[in-house]
């Protein structure tokens, strides 16, 4: 519990076995509600996050959408009043984590997003392509709904019946940017805090080659022609 609410945390998890034991035991000390979601591993990524306590649901389809639509799924039967998502790669800091549930958790908002780009980001953790296509995606965002994201980032935390409220669809890489755009049109109350950024355990899948990158930029951009 923060400030009184409960906060459930849902990681999707490809591949994430170097990695996924440190980032379940550094939320476990301020979160008790952790689903990793496995999305198709061939490692001992399940083992491991079972292992430190997280609860592990599977999700066969590819894609970063699905995995987080299979870990709100994983909650509906007893929802929490937030939920945080984060990444399984050890990239954000705990502290950080907190803080982002935490404004919401004490009504300062009810969507906070924690952005790497306006934060403190180690060289080499954000890709030139990223950091081109977080401008490009914002930008556009901000001339056309007018609210001033500077980042695309992971690390959010958003009320639960707002999320439900967005009934949320896509299941690759539109997922957050289909989450932004949703808050922008329905006026959701909303927070932007500079996080801290370190160079991930493991290869991305996604960024880690540029195939992944174009791929990922032109799904952001079709989603955001969609939703005009």
């Amino acid at each position: 519990m923060i400030a009184g609410k409960s906060v459930g945390v849902i990681i999707p998890a490809l591949n994430e076995e170097a990695s996924i034991g440190i980032v379940v035991d550094s939320l476990s000390r301020s979160f008790d509600r952790i689903i990793v979601v496995d999305n198709g591993s061939t490692d001992q990524t399940a083992a491991i996050a079972q292992g430190k306590g997280a609860t592990v649901v599977r999700e066969t389809f590819r894609g970063y959408g699905a995995a987080c639509l299979r870990g709100m799924d994983a909650f509906r039967a007893s929802p929490p009043d937030i939920i945080l998502f984060i990444d399984a790669d050890a990239s954000d800091h705990p502290d950080d984590a907190l803080q982002v549930a935490t404004l919401v958790a004490n009504g300062s908002c009810c969507f906070c997003i924690g952005s790497r780009v306006r934060g403190n980001h180690e060289a080499g953790s954000l890709t030139p392509l990223q950091q081109f296509g977080n401008w490009l995606s914002t930008t556009l965002i901000r001339l056309l709904w007018r609210v001033n994201y500077s980042d695309l980032g992971p690390l959010r935390a958003i009320k639960w019946e707002v999320l439900e409220s967005f009934s949320m669809k896509d299941r690759t890489w539109g997922w957050t940017i289909e989450m932004q755009i949703k808050a922008a049109k329905q006026h959701v109350s909303l927070i932007e805090i500079p996080v801290r950024y370190r160079v991930r355990i493991g290869t991305s899948k996604i960024s880690g080659t540029i195939l992944g990158s174009i791929k990922a930029g032109v799904k952001i951009i079709a989603t955001i022609i969609r939703y005009v």
